[in-house]
């Protein structure tokens, strides 16, 4: 028997993802391989097979026997399962029930001006510094920490403490470190969100203190909300950058036509690929999605980033065109009862950035050579350590 591909596959640099999720979509877009701890799953690399995935109920994050479920990775995020077998299409459902109003199209629009205004603030502050000058330190990283911590009621002077312990929860090859972190983000996130039973704020934290979930699920989806409303969107500001000064015809065409901007985030979004780890699922029942039967129990790696580049969706797909009119979405973002909550304030954030980055620095330029920049080994989100940038 042939030994099965073995993930994570190595990446030609930065920006591109690993070819071979292509040359196996090609083959089979379901395909058997074996994770980085040995364990075999599924992965699933194809736009509508995976879109199928996140329209079945019958795939889940949790596992009716965890102990000797399948694993991803050394994580505690992503790397096995998680949730309670028994209850978690109850408290998915709760929780977006729940949450749904602070994340509403109305919210994210009265949210606009603050964020942009924030934007303007960090430029200023990069003019001032002058070039050359660390993108990420200087915008990338603060921006989203500032709104979350706004949006949810956290404390900002607490951004470093809650930044390193987000850090080691993103780390893929030391379990202990990872659920530890896990721990204390929880921990940390549920004593705000109880003191805000006594002092209540217009806050997501004050609507989750009213909530009638277990406390256990209460500071899981606290810890969540702040993990994921600042970390991913940090990477796709780096890539965002980082794939308009490598495409300059692309960042000229924004400069003269300002109307392409919610286009150009769309395609940052389906393009950028911080991490090749995408997310995961376990079968509750026996599943047959694209033709391929999976078992009850069994792992599903859905490879995000490979399905926005599915040349049988996208024409081109692995060129960056912010003029782009494919007719249908990308997924990065997720897909029906699994998209996104948080997909408007990243939208929110990314419009802000890119309707004001360029402009005020249009001669904007990496102040090092781009082979030389350093990706974040490791780790779960990916990205850059730093984005050296003169102007």
């Amino acid at each position: 028997m042939p030994e099965l591909p073995r993930l994570p596959f190595d990446r030609p640099d930065i920006l591109d993802i690993s070819p071979y999720f292509g040359e196996l979509r090609a083959s089979a877009p379901i395909a058997r391989v074996r994770t980085h701890t040995g364990d075999e799953a599924w992965l699933v690399t194809g736009y509508d097979e995976i879109r199928q995935v996140f329209g079945d109920d019958r795939l889940g994050r949790s596992h009716p026997a965890p102990e000797t479920a399948a694993r991803m990775s050394n994580n505690v995020l992503l790397g096995g399962p998680t949730g309670d077998y028994a209850t978690e299409r109850i408290i998915h459902k709760e929780m977006r029930r729940l949450l749904s109003p602070a994340f509403s199209a109305r919210r994210m629009r009265a949210l606009s001006d603050g964020v942009r205004a924030l934007v303007g603030n960090l430029l200023d502050a990069l003019a001032e510094q002058g070039p050359p000058a660390d993108l990420h330190a200087g915008l990338s990283l603060p921006l989203p920490i500032q709104v979350i911590c706004e949006l949810l009621g956290v404390p900002y002077e607490d951004r470093d403490r809650f930044r390193a312990v987000a850090e080691a929860m993103t780390d893929l090859t030391d379990l202990a470190r990872s659920a530890d972190a896990q721990m204390e983000l929880n921990a940390y996130t549920y004593e705000i969100v109880k003191a805000k039973r006594e002092n209540p704020g217009e806050d997501v934290y004050t609507d989750l203190a009213n909530a009638s979930l277990p406390e256990e699920d209460i500071a899981r989806i606290a810890g969540g909300l702040l993990f994921a409303g600042h970390e991913t969107t940090v990477n796709q500001i780096d890539y965002g950058v980082l794939l308009f000064l490598r495409n300059p015809a692309e960042r000229d065409a924004l400069l003269r036509d300002p109307s392409l901007l919610d286009a150009a985030v769309e395609e940052i979004m389906r393009f950028g690929a911080p991490s090749q780890h995408g997310l995961i699922r376990y079968a509750h029942a026996d599943v047959e999605v694209g033709g391929v039967r999976i078992r009850e129990g069994e792992l599903v790696a859905l490879a995000i980033h490979a399905a926005n580049r599915d040349e049988r969706v996208y024409p081109d797909p692995e060129k960056f065109d912010i003029r782009r009119r494919d007719p249908r979405p990308h997924i990065g973002f997720g897909h029906g009862p699994h998209h996104c909550l948080g997909s408007g304030l990243a939208r929110i954030e990314l419009n802000a950035v890119f309707g004001a980055l360029f402009a005020r620095f249009p001669t904007l330029a990496l102040a090092a050579p781009y082979e030389e920049l350093e990706a974040r080994s490791g780790t779960l989100t990916g990205g850059i350590e730093a984005l050296p940038v003169t102007w």
